[in-house]
């Protein structure tokens, strides 16, 4: 099933997410989740995003090594679902990357982020996991955790940066945005 992906401007994605209940049958839903991030072409997906205020996100970056092994990097690629994640710690230096968000098309800005992640999560299998990522593939965990803490990534702009992409987010708000992907929109004003 497909999701309609929630707009900026609904409060669930300003909302830190719940927790799930240890045992929680997640798999339907995680892979739905895949499904729409697929259809959307993203690389990572949060539930916060499909309406769903809880401690889940979904990332895939695999699609993306064969692109990355004509440049002879040493990248770690996954596609995993992380349920109930923590961020142990972040480290290396903060590097510099444009970033987007299916909930805010249209809207690309530079981000800085740390270049390692360590997280504590379940798996769909509610296995523990405790691993440490870098490079893109911790860029997208550190973006999609940050939906479940009811953070985005234009957020990270500066006042001058939000205004200047203040028209961009009115737009999305009252649903004037084309996408290949559906959309729930908030249709309201808002703050910024």
């Amino acid at each position: 099933m497909i999701y309609p992906i929630v707009a900026y401007g609904d409060p669930v994605l300003r909302k830190k997410a719940e927790d799930i209940a240890q045992g929680s049958d997640l798999k339907q839903l995680i892979e739905d989740m895949f499904e729409t991030m697929y259809q959307a072409h993203g690389v990572g997906l949060a539930a916060p995003q499909i309406g769903k205020a809880i401690r889940l996100f979904i990332v895939d970056t695999l699609h993306l090594k064969e692109e990355e092994e004509e440049a002879d990097t040493e990248e770690q690629y996954i596609k995993k679902a992380f349920i109930n994640p923590v961020i142990i710690e972040t480290g290396g230096e903060e590097w510099t990357m444009e970033e987007g968000c299916l909930s805010i098309p249209d809207v690309r800005e530079n981000v800085n982020r740390p270049e390692r992640v360590k997280i504590r999560y379940f798996d769909e299998d509610w296995q523990l996991h405790e691993e440490e990522y870098d490079g893109f593939t911790a860029r997208v965990i550190l973006h999609e955790y940050d939906h479940i803490e009811g953070k985005l990534f234009i957020d990270y702009l500066s006042p001058l940066k939000k205004r200047l992409i203040k028209r961009k987010l009115q737009k999305i708000v009252k649903g004037e945005v084309n996408t290949s992907y559906p959309m729930k929109f908030a249709a309201k004003e808002i703050a910024l």
